[in-house]
């Protein structure tokens, strides 16, 4: 299948060379081209989003924000051949999803909002969660290339319906990442092993893949990202905006953390910092 796909970072770029080592035929765009020439020959590189698309049966992208999305889109949908499925892989707004998903539509195109968890590691070594909106025959269609980059693969429903659950996926872990955080920085201020303090965490009921991927990189300040304070405080800020009349709290505090630690110069750092919110005292 001749597949594009834009956004080949951290993320992307695992999950193109998944779909070309199955065998597709990938055409990927960057916007820094030299990400996207490094990967050549298993995916063959272009310099603009018309030229990448041109022959895509399918068309991926995974970028850094909705105003990107909306920026990759409004190409997208003019220029890409009718019959075209397009799937958004970006944690974006619902409501944008929806608008696009109503753009495409009118120009021929079946557009999927799939929005993914699970981090690098994830995209690494394809077992990420991918969490679907749209039409669930153009899902159906898609569903043999997420199986590619994903173990789990759930429809949710209508468009917009992805990005939703992944709103709500990122609130769990809100509470989980501050959770660690402050369980750690309680047993340190109590004088506790922390490493002891970690193994009882990952060893019980308090156990979790936030606990056992960033428990111990923020015993030892190692904040390399994973994923990145920036982005994860973008899905902080989208669950607000479209939370409605709904009061969360644990959001609305890890959203202030978050903003702290950008405003102290982490936001190119992995979202394990948030314990130098607490250890800076920030609050």
């Amino acid at each position: 299948m001749n597949i594009a796909f834009i956004g080949l970072g951290v993320m992307g770029k695992p999950m193109a060379l998944h779909l070309s080592d199955a065998g597709h035929q990938i055409h990927g765009f960057n916007r820094t081209f030299e990400k996207a020439k490094a990967l050549e020959p298993r995916i063959k590189a272009f310099s603009s989003i018309e030229s990448c698309i041109k022959d895509a049966e399918v068309i991926f992208s995974i970028v850094g924000y909705p105003s990107d999305v909306k920026e990759v889109y409004d190409i997208v949908i003019e220029k890409a051949k009718k019959g075209t499925i397009i799937v958004d892989m970006t944690t974006s707004s619902p409501t944008l999803a929806i608008d696009l998903y109503q753009k495409a539509k009118l120009k021929g195109l079946s557009m999927l909002d799939a929005p993914v968890t699970g981090g690098d590691l994830g995209a690494i070594n394809g077992t990420l969660s991918i969490m679907v909106g749209g039409d669930e025959d153009s899902f159906n269609k898609v569903l043999p290339l997420f199986q590619l980059m994903g173990t789990k693969v759930t429809y949710m429903g209508k468009p917009g319906s992805g990005m939703h659950a992944k709103l709500a996926n990122q609130t769990v872990i809100a509470g989980n990442v501050i959770g660690i955080a402050e369980a750690l920085v309680y047993a340190r201020e109590k004088g506790l092993d922390q490493l002891k303090m970690l193994s009882v965490i990952t060893g019980g009921s308090a156990n979790s893949w936030q606990a056992q991927v960033n428990g111990l990189k923020m015993i030892n300040h190692d904040y390399k990202p994973g994923f990145f304070v920036k982005h994860y405080l973008k899905d902080l800020k989208l669950v607000l905006e479209e939370k409605g009349s709904l009061k969360l709290e644990v959001v609305e505090k890890v959203e202030r953390a978050y903003q702290l630690l950008s405003d102290h110069g982490f936001s190119e750092e992995g979202t394990q910092s948030i314990i130098e919110y607490y250890l800076q005292k920030m609050m």
